[in-house]
Parts: C-alpha cells; sequence; structure tokens
C-alpha cells in the first residue's frame, strides 16, 4: 500500500517540520512536499484497484468456502440418512430373519412329530405281523416236534 506509507511520509513530515513563531503554521519544503503528494495520488488509483481485487477475492474465497461448507454439510446429512436407514434395514432384516427362524424351528417340529407319528405306527404294524409271524413259526416248530393241535388247544384251556 503504497498510499497509505508516502501519506504517513507525509504526516511525519509536518510533524517534523520547524515551526513559525507565534502561530500554528510550520515550514516544510514545498517541492518535497508536492512530490510525496503527487506520488501518493498517482500510486492510488493501483492501491485503490489492489485493494478492489483482494475484496473481490474475500468475497469469493468466502463465497466458495459457504458452497464448500454447505456441500459437507449436505453429504453429511445424506450420510447420517443412509446411516439410519442401514440401521433400520439391518433391524428388520433381522426381525425377519428371527421371523423365518422361527417358522422353520416350528415346520421343522411339525414335521417330526408327523414322522414321529408315521414311525410308531409302521412299528406297531411291524409288531403285530412279527407277533402273527412269530405264532406261525411256533406253531410250525411244535407241528414238528410232534405236538398235535389238539394237545396244545387243551393245555391252553387248562390255563
Amino acid at each position: 500500500m503504497e498510499v497509505i506509507e508516502r501519506i504517513e511520509t507525509a504526516i511525519a513530515m509536518v510533524e517534523e517540520a520547524r515551526g513559525v513563531p507565534l502561530s500554528a503554521s510550520c515550514v516544510l519544503h514545498r517541492g518535497e512536499i508536492l512530490e510525496l503528494l503527487d506520488s501518493a495520488r498517482a500510486a492510488f488509483p493501483n492501491d485503490l484497484a489492489s485493494a478492489q481485487q483482494i475484496l473481490r477475492e474475500q468475497d469469493s474465497v468466502i463465497e466458495e468456502a459457504r458452497v464448500q461448507a454447505d456441500q459437507i454439510i449436505a453429504h453429511a446429512r445424506e450420510e447420517v440418512e443412509s446411516m439410519i436407514s442401514q440401521t433400520k434395514i439391518v433391524a428388520a432384516a433381522k426381525k425377519e430373519a428371527r421371523k423365518i427362524l422361527d417358522e422353520v424351528a416350528e415346520e421343522a417340529q411339525t414335521q417330526q412329530n408327523e414322522i414321529d407319528a408315521y414311525v410308531d405306527s409302521r412299528l406297531a404294524t411291524f409288531e403285530v405281523i412279527l407277533h402273527k409271524t412269530m405264532e406261525v413259526v411256533n406253531r410250525g416248530r411244535d407241528q414238528l416236534a410232534g405236538v398235535d393241535a389238539k394237545s396244545v388247544l387243551s393245555e391252553l384251556g387248562d390255563k
């Protein structure tokens, strides 16, 4: 900022100037002060343009920072919503998985009960057949041993 430096130099020159006795005036070298003020006037447009450029850049930098901040905030909100959504999805999936597992366990128990009942009925039928087969085998053995059917019946009647 050349203008400010030159104005400060001019102020210093006035402050250091020799005073006129019995007045508020001072003695300055006209050429030096005019040269200093002319150079300040000449530098003023450049300094003003530089200051305006800095202000414009400052505004654009601030605006760019605001835009970036808004984008970061928007992105953070999206992330939060996504995380909340994922949490809800995970919770719903876990709930559905528990429901499916409960249904499968119930269905497995039902099928196990049906299988057990079927096997029991088949075993009961097999037991009856096996019992009848044993009776036939025993009668056949008895006939081979010479015991006739009448003596077996008489023995059964005695009991």
